[in-house]
Order: C-alpha cells, then sequence, then structure tokens
C-alpha cells in the first residue's frame, strides 16, 4: 500500500553557542563515527518548531499543554456566564476532564502546604499531575459541556451518553501541534494520539570539543580604589554544523486531523496546512538556551525535502566518517557534497530514486543532485504543501 511520507534534511552553521545543556550546563554531545559530536536533542528542537507556530497559525489550530488544565477549561465556562465564581469554574472543569481522559484534576498536598506556610487563605485552582494537552476547540467543547451540566455536574456526567460525549470531545478536534507530535494521557490510554513527526537528535558532521568561556562582571558602583569584578563564572560551548532530520507520517497526521478545521474546507486542506507549518517552523526554528549569551541566531545553509511513498529515509550515515576542514575551508561545502553522494546512493541502491524532492541553498552550494532547485523558503513551503495536497486530493 503507497504512503505519504515527508522527509526534511538541514544543514545548518550555528557558531559559539550553548542552545541544549546537560545536567551539568555542558551543550550535549553524543559519540556517532567513533568521535564526540555536538547534538541537539530532538525535544529541544520540537519545542522550538511549537512556538515558531504561535507566528504561523491561528489559535483555534493550535493546543496548550499545561498542568493547568481545569483553569484553561474555567476560561471557557467563564466566557458564559463572567459572574459565576472562579472556584465553581474550576470544579466543573475539574470533574469534565475527569470524565473525558480519566486525569485527576486536585489541589496537591504540596500546592496546599506552601499556600498555609505562606499565609494564602483564598481558593486554589486544582492542577494535573502531568502536564495535558489540549487543542483550543477541545477545551472550548469541554468548557461548554461542563457548564451544560452546571447544576449537578455529577450526576450529569454519570449520564452514559454524556460521558461519551466527553470522551468524544476528548479525541476529536485536534489541533496541528497535537496532530504533529501527538499526545499521552497516563490515565486516558483511548484518548491518546501518536505522533505524526518524528525528530532526531542534531548532530554535528565533524568531530566537536566543547570549550569555556570565563567571564567577570564588574560593580557599577565599585570606588576606582576597589579592585576586583563583582562577580566571575565560566559556561561552556560550542560551534558546530548541524545535519538536522525530520520525518513526517502525511497519512497518520491525515486521519488525526480528520476531513478539516471547518465545513467549507476542502479535505486536504488541514494537512497542507500542518505541513507546511511545519517545514517552515523546523527549518526556521531555534532552542532559545543561551540566546541573549551568544546571539547565536543563524538560519540553515542547504534544506532538502523529499516526498516517498515507502518509508522515511535520514542521511546521517553520510557523516558517520566526520568531516574535516582545512585552513582555507570550513564544513559546509563538504557536508553538502557527502550528503547529496550518500542521498543518490541510497535512493539507487534501494529503488527509490524516482522520490520527489525539492532543495535549497542559501550559498551557491551545489544541491540539484538532491531534488529541484528553489529560489528560498517560501517557494519550498507552497511546493511541497501543493504536492501533498494533490497527492492526497482534494475532497
Amino acid at each position: 500500500m503507497s504512503r505519504t511520507v515527508l522527509d526534511i534534511h538541514i544543514l545548518q552553521n550555528v557558531p559559539p553557542s550553548n542552545i541544549n545543556r546537560d545536567d551539568t550546563g555542558s551543550p550535549k554531545t553524543a559519540v556517532y563515527g567513533g568521535v564526540q559530536r555536538s547534538r541537539v536533542s530532538s525535544q529541544a528542537w520540537k519545542r522550538a518548531t511549537r512556538e515558531k507556530f504561535q507566528e504561523d497559525l491561528a489559535p483555534e489550530e493550535l493546543a496548550v499543554r499545561t498542568k493547568k488544565v481545569a483553569e484553561y477549561v474555567a476560561e471557557r465556562i467563564l466566557e458564559h456566564d463572567e459572574n459565576m465564581a472562579r472556584e465553581t469554574a474550576w470544579d466543573l472543569a475539574a470533574k469534565v476532564i475527569k470524565a473525558a481522559t480519566g486525569a485527576t484534576v486536585e489541589v496537591s498536598d504540596r500546592k496546599k502546604k506552601k499556600a498555609k506556610d505562606e499565609g494564602h487563605d483564598g481558593p486554589l485552582a486544582p492542577e494535573s499531575k502531568y502536564l495535558m494537552f489540549l487543542s483550543r476547540r477541545q477545551r472550548d467543547a469541554l468548557g461548554d459541556l461542563a457548564y451544560e451540566g452546571k447544576e449537578d455536574i455529577t450526576a450529569f456526567l454519570k449520564d452514559k451518553d454524556v460521558k461519551k460525549r466527553a470522551k468524544d470531545l476528548a479525541d476529536t478536534a485536534h489541533s496541528i501541534d497535537i496532530a504533529l507530535f501527538g499526545r499521552m494521557v497516563a490515565d486516558g490510554a483511548d484518548v491518546n494520539v501518536d505522533a505524526a513527526t518524528q525528530v532526531a537528535h542534531a548532530l554535528s558532521v565533524h568531530e566537536v570539543d566543547n570549550e569555556s568561556d570565563y567571564y567577570t562582571a564588574v560593580d557599577d558602583r565599585n570606588p576606582d580604589e576597589e579592585t576586583g569584578a563583582g562577580m566571575i563564572g565560566t559556561v561552556d560551548f560550542n560551534s558546530a554544523t548541524l545535519y538536522r532530520y525530520a520525518a513526517v507520517d502525511v497519512d497518520r497526521l491525515a486521519e488525526t486531523l480528520g476531513k478539516g478545521m471547518r465545513d467549507d474546507q476542502p479535505g486536504s486542506e488541514p494537512v497542507r496546512r500542518a505541513v507546511e507549518a511545519f517545514v517552515r517552523g523546523f527549518v526556521e526554528s531555534m532552542p532559545s538556551g543561551k540566546a541573549n549569551t551568544f546571539g547565536n541566531h543563524t538560519l540553515p545553509e542547504a534544506v532538502v525535502v523529499k516526498m516517498r511513498s515507502a518509508r522515511p529515509i535520514s542521511f546521517v550515515g553520510a557523516f558517520e566518517k566526520p568531516v574535516t576542514s582545512t585552513h582555507d575551508s570550513g564544513y559546509m561545502e563538504k557536508a553538502v557534497c557527502r550528503l547529496t553522494a550518500h542521498a543518490e546512493g541510497i535512493e539507487a541502491a534501494y529503488g527509490d530514486d524516482d522520490a520527489q524532492g525539492w532543495a535549497m541553498s542559501v550559498s551557491g552550494y551545489p544541491v540539484s543532485g538532491l531534488g529541484d532547485e528553489v529560489g528560498g523558503l517560501k517557494e519550498l513551503v507552497t511546493l511541497v504543501g501543493k504536492a501533498v495536497a494533490q497527492r492526497r486530493g482534494t475532497s
């Protein structure tokens, strides 16, 4: 059975930085090809991509991930009746979330103790025990249901049909970010969502050694005769040319999103918007670790997108042997050549040389062997979205 799978391959220079730290504060690393590489975790880049969505997508197309889910749903309840007490809305929300997902939403003992120690005697908002991912439309629907049963919410939710409605509302109208990155509800596996996207840990194409920057800060009110720094410290960093990779299962994405976010949209529209948002967001995003310290705001030098009908394929094997540089050249040009040769070899050997592809380069690097060359990210995103919509059909 034919599938629709997208692969995104990126080569990006990142100057001295520490965008993803380990538990000691040093940039994360991994051994690959027998040498140490710079590494940026998949979670860090997924978070950065989700934050980029805030700029590119409407709120009703997105979700909120929070433990304060009762307050989130209660906001919708209070839109129906602004005079309702907050704690009443919180209670309604907690009970409807429990019915919909199985998750207990209550005030924790730790929160009660902290409030007591601080002398706080007002009402406390209940919270879930773990982060919950709810789309804006799911929040609204659950809030509407809770308000519908406000007179006796416990009895209302005991009705089997109502409880089924609650579960259905939590498991439909998924947002683009839930469909892409998935959702796990520990107490309700039936409302879990399998992620349509897989994101690899970014790795440097070359060997990397972390370095340390020794810094001092001067006290502005020190008199001239008082010498010495007001503060000293160190911060670890490295610089790297990264290979970044992600895959999107378009079929799973379409299944999760359903027919459309609005009745007047063609069936392929939510998938097209999700694919375009992910390609744009993944390409342009940057994890924010130590950004104020290093200002490492680069964009990729080369981007390749492949659309396949079988399984996803990473080209990280191109860099199993670390790229080396000379005094008059960096890593990027060699990395692009390695990527091109490896991709052509893999696709020829495994019979996937008919995969459709698009490639862009900002510095004239030779990417024509990786796909149809495009002039920029806007064109790339548009072409990929159009190809996915045509592949999926317009109804």
